[in-house]
This record gives structure tokens, C-alpha cells and sequence, in this order.
């Protein structure tokens, strides 16, 4: 038995917002039977009608599909008998978490929440020395600022890129001393303050299936407009509220490059064999991106809150 249901004839619950002709791509639908949630699943994308297929007159043991312009975009098992579906639709616009002070150098993050994950919105400043991007290691902690070849804490910390974009680290100074960590949470403080932690692959992972996958996640996190980034910069929208910034690197090459063309940002998750894994995005895409790396390069930090 095939039944069709426009959306609009389901009980449509958006807590705190409306639907409309924008409908997210990122929502929950729950199955409800007699007010209690049996089924819940991620729907990523926009939907104009759902389509149930059965074996019988009821709602038992059907599948349900979503569709989107006769495309099946969803497919779900659905095993009981259900009297509603409702659609929450999180909320990442505006969804700052308010501010953070360092109390190691007095630094003001803003802070955001970004499904159950709690992130800072800026890049980690915290700089206890400075070294010009010709010195390099794998095994000690430098700290770089983007264009300052010097090594006076104080003229760093007065440059544009310190305030705008933050401290670059290779990935000895970022973990601080620890080991590596695959974990969700990954337990790793790191260089960041405490109460916060750096984050592991597989945090960055849940970060970006939150936000509907890679090829899209990208756009969600970087900072919208041209003010930082060039131009295209493609897709950007900031939905979430991260505020991604490129903050350029610092390579292995012993130079600065790419400010304004790329962010990329260390993981607490090492590969034998390949290197550190990091997260990046770009001026011309919405893809977010995880390459591994050798330690001695100098990258962005993002806290996440323990």
C-alpha cells in the first residue's frame, strides 16, 4: 500500500521558529505515538512530501521515504503505528553562547553552541613566546603570528593578525605535552585554557555531520562576506556561528602563507604513518576538508568546551 502526505497535513512542531519555504536542511524528525518519541532521525535535507509504503491498512511495519522533487532523498523504517511526526529544526543562527576570559592572559573568546557541543568562535591567542616561521620543529612547542618575524611577545601581540586572526601553533605546542587521542571527548587540554580542551578527529567529525556532511559543512563555519576572506568566498554563511577565519598557515618551508585563502586547524589525532590530522576550508569552496600533516607546521586552534 503506498500513501502520500504533504508535509503541511503533519503536525509540524518548530520549537521556537516557523516553517516555511526555506526549511532547513538539518532537522530531526521524531515518530511519536501517544506523546512519546519511538524513532528519531537526522534529515539533512529540504523535503516537499513523504511517501509511506506497507503491507497492510496501518502504519505498521512501513518505510518511509522523503522526498524532494520526485527524488528519494531519505529512506527510513518505520515499525509501529505512529499518530504524528514532528520536525525540530535546531537552531544555529544567533546562537552565541556568550564570552569566555583566559584567565592566563585575560583574552575574551566569544563562545557559541553548535549542536551539544559548546566551541569557542575565535581562534586560541594564548601565546607564551613567539618565533618567526623559519624555526621549526616536531618535537618542540613553537608558537607563530602570522607576517611577525621577531620574538617579543608584546610587538606580536600589538599586530592586526594577532587580534584578527590569533596565534598559528605547531602541533607540540597545541597538545602540550600530551599524546594522542582518537576519543569523543578527546581528554587532551592541550594549549587551551582550562575547562576547555583541543578537540580530536572524531569531535571535528560530529561537528560536521551536525552541520549536514563536509561538502557543505564548510560554508556553515566560515565567516561570511570578504572582510577576511577573498573573494568568492564561496558558500559562506556562518549559520553556525563558528566564524571560521583564514588565518593562513605556517609551512613547512619555514614561511607564512595563504592569509585570506585558507584556515586550517590541529586535531589531538595522530596517524602512523601519515602525520596529524587537521580540518581546513577555503576561499572557493564549501567543503571542509581533513588532511594529515607533519607536526612542525603552524596551524589555528578551536577550544572545545570539556
Amino acid at each position: 500500500m503506498k500513501r502520500i502526505i504533504p508535509i503541511i497535513s503533519f503536525l509540524i512542531a518548530i520549537f521556537g521558529l516557523s516553517l516555511n519555504s526555506t526549511f532547513a536542511q538539518i532537522d530531526t524528525m521524531y515518530i511519536m505515538k501517544n506523546g512519546a518519541i519511538l524513532q528519531q532521525y537526522n534529515i539533512n535535507t529540504q523535503t516537499d512530501s513523504i511517501v509511506f509504503y506497507g503491507n497492510s491498512g496501518s502504519a505498521s511495519n512501513d518505510t518511509l521515504y522523503i522526498i524532494k522533487n520526485g527524488v528519494v532523498n531519505g529512506r527510513y523504517s518505520v515499525n509501529t503505528d505512529i499518530d504524528s511526526i514532528i520536525f525540530y529544526r535546531p537552531e544555529v543562527e544567533d546562537s552565541t553562547a556568550g564570552t569566555f576570559t583566559d584567565p592566563r592572559d585575560g583574552n575574551v573568546y566569544q563562545i557559541v553552541q553548535i549542536g551539544s557541543q559548546i566551541w569557542m568562535a575565535e581562534n586560541l591567542k594564548y601565546l607564551p613566546s613567539v618565533v618567526g616561521p623559519e624555526t621549526a620543529s616536531n618535537s618542540e612547542p613553537y608558537y607563530y603570528v602570522y607576517d611577525y618575524y621577531g620574538t617579543s611577545v608584546t610587538e606580536a601581540k600589538a599586530t592586526a593578525n594577532y587580534a584578527t586572526y590569533g596565534v598559528l601553533y605547531n602541533w607540540t605546542a597545541a597538545m602540550a605535552g600530551s599524546s594522542s587521542s582518537s576519543s569523543n571527548p578527546s581528554g587532551v587540554q592541550g594549549v587551551c585554557p582550562t575547562g576547555w580542551h583541543l578537540p580530536s578527529d572524531a569531535e571535528w567529525v560530529q561537528l560536521i555531520d551536525y552541520l549536514g556532511g563536509t561538502d557543505i559543512a564548510g560554508g556553515k563555519l566560515k565567516e561570511a562576506g570578504t572582510e577576511h576572506w577573498e573573494s568568492p568566498n564561496e558558500g559562506a554563511t556562518n549559520e553556525s556561528g563558528f566564524t571560521a577565519l583564514p588565518a593562513g598557515d605556517r609551512y613547512n618551508n619555514g614561511s607564512f602563507m595563504y592569509i585570506g585563502y585558507v584556515g586550517d586547524w590541529w586535531t589531538t589525532t595522530e596517524r602512523s604513518g601519515f602525520g596529524v590530522r587537521s580540518y581546513g576550508m577555503n576561499f572557493y569552496a564549501t567543503v571542509i576538508g581533513g588532511v594529515y600533516y607533519d607536526k612542525d607546521w603552524g596551524f589555528s586552534v578551536r577550544c572545545l568546551k570539556d
